[in-house]
């Protein structure tokens, strides 16, 4: 049995499995649910989650496989990644360094640490610098199309 067949066959069952429990699901309406979760009876939700979470498991190690097979299997590919990370870290220290930490009382009652407003700062300016240099890429694009 190939590869292929082994993926159809385990794709078939997970999928038989998730139409299973979400007409259980389904069929036990809102109101019994959620007096069941009141209660702390989430048996008839936690299969359907549980296949939810495998399914998402096996798709997250899978791609992470086929990606670093495709990126060892070309030098070419590889150097891009690795150039593409190395700007990612220079853009994530020009945040970090660019932003300050200051200790936040929250809704509530706790207080957010220097550390954690300085990474949350570090975020948001690092959205702001990753929309900036998409935007102007996407501009240097046209305009060198334009250009030719």
């Amino acid at each position: 049995m190939n590869f292929q067949k082994i993926v159809k066959i385990i794709t078939g069952i997970l999928g038989v499995l998730g139409i299973i429990f979400l007409f259980r699901v389904i069929g036990a309406g809102d109101e019994e649910i959620k007096a069941a979760a009141a209660v702390g009876d989430y048996s008839k939700v936690s299969p359907l989650i549980s296949i939810s979470q495998f399914i998402l498991g096996i798709a997250v190690i899978a791609t992470l496989i086929f990606s670093l097979i495709g990126l060892f299997s070309d030098g070419a590919k590889l150097k891009k990644a690795l150039i593409s990370a190395v700007g990612f870290l220079i853009v994530l220290f020009i945040a970090y360094s660019t932003s300050e930490g200051v200790e936040t009382p929250m809704k509530d009652g706790e207080i957010l640490s220097a550390s954690g407003s300085r990474w949350v700062g570090t975020g948001i300016r690092m959205f702001y610098f990753l929309a900036v240099i998409a935007i102007g890429s996407m501009l240097f694009s046209g305009a060198k199309k334009l250009i030719k």
